[in-house]
């Protein structure tokens, strides 16, 4: 397989018909192109040009291999100006994947205001739960709450998130607030991604540290739902903050164990590459940065 840097090469000297122009096209030494031409028709075993102090001329096989090879070089050089320019310039589609929590309007605000500032940038959304493989689903960046077990991605920490254990007046009414982290275990739970309706909770009150095994009516698989359900009475749930501030500042909510909450849970921005990140991937994470996002708190 002949070096395509040399087939690049015997293509501009065959353009020009001279090595000296082809030589000042490429920003080489005369030397330098006559030695790959050479070491091109000894790879090839023919000879592709005939040389004279004053021109270069194609032989029959040159003729026949410069036809065959132009149009390629040209697509290749087309295609690699096409992804310079997608480097530089924010365009393109940029896939992405996003936790469920992440849907609401807040980020959807913000998705929307950065489309209008970037217009020549289309994106993909994914909001699941599960944690989608970068390279297998063409996933460009996800936005992940809680530590991460893939060292293979490269992760930008965005923010932290935590969690308070609250409830309604109404599902406390007749029953006793718990004192202790252990006291939950006494009470119906709304939880989380439980297996069998039952789950454990860990929770931290400076250095004291607890994990309290909770059951209870319903088990969901988002926030949205677990929220919803603990504030229609049906028990005592572990929400992040950014779900429940509101209500708790209305009364609408009460806060449970108040010097007890889930430990930090960080929040990150992962890709899979470090280098040649495209330029819509890099504005994307700029703006994610300056955003005061209310669903995680900043650092």
């Amino acid at each position: 397989m002949a070096n395509l840097d040399d087939v690049q090469i015997f293509v501009k000297v065959a353009q020009f018909e001279s090595i000296s122009r082809a030589a000042h096209s490429l920003g080489m030494p005369n030397s330098t192109v006559s030695r790959r031409l050479s070491v091109l028709e000894s790879k090839l075993g023919v000879s592709l040009l005939r040389r004279t102090t004053r021109r270069v001329t194609l032989t029959e096989q040159g003729r026949g291999y410069f036809n065959q090879c132009r149009d390629p070089l040209t697509l290749l050089q087309e295609a690699e100006r096409v992804l310079t320019r997608g480097q530089k310039a924010p365009e393109g589609m940029l896939r992405m994947s996003v936790p469920v929590i992440l849907s609401q309007d807040p980020f959807l605000k913000f998705l929307s205001g950065f489309l209008k500032a970037q217009p020549r940038i289309r994106i993909d959304l994914f909001i699941t739960n599960l944690f989608l493989d970068l390279v297998a689903e063409n996933i460009d960046v996800a936005i992940r709450f809680g530590e991460l077990e893939d060292s293979s991605v490269v992760a930008t920490r965005i923010g932290k998130s935590v969690r308070y254990v609250v409830a309604t007046a109404a599902y406390l009414k007749g029953r006793m607030a718990p004192v202790e982290p252990a006291d939950l275990k006494l009470h119906d739970c709304v939880m989380l991604s439980a297996r069998n309706n039952e789950t454990e909770w860990d929770l931290v009150n400076g250095r004291k540290k607890a994990r309290v095994h909770v059951a209870g009516p319903i088990a969901c698989h988002d926030f949205n739902s677990v929220s919803t359900f603990v504030s229609r009475g049906h028990g005592i749930g572990l929400l992040p903050s950014t779900y429940c501030d509101e209500a708790l500042a209305s009364g609408a909510l009460i806060r449970l164990l108040p010097k007890w909450a889930s430990p930090e849970i960080p929040v990150f921005a992962v890709y899979s590459n470090r280098k040649f990140l495209p330029s819509r991937l890099k504005v994307f994470l700029e703006a994610l940065a300056a955003w005061k996002s209310p669903l995680w708190l900043r650092e």
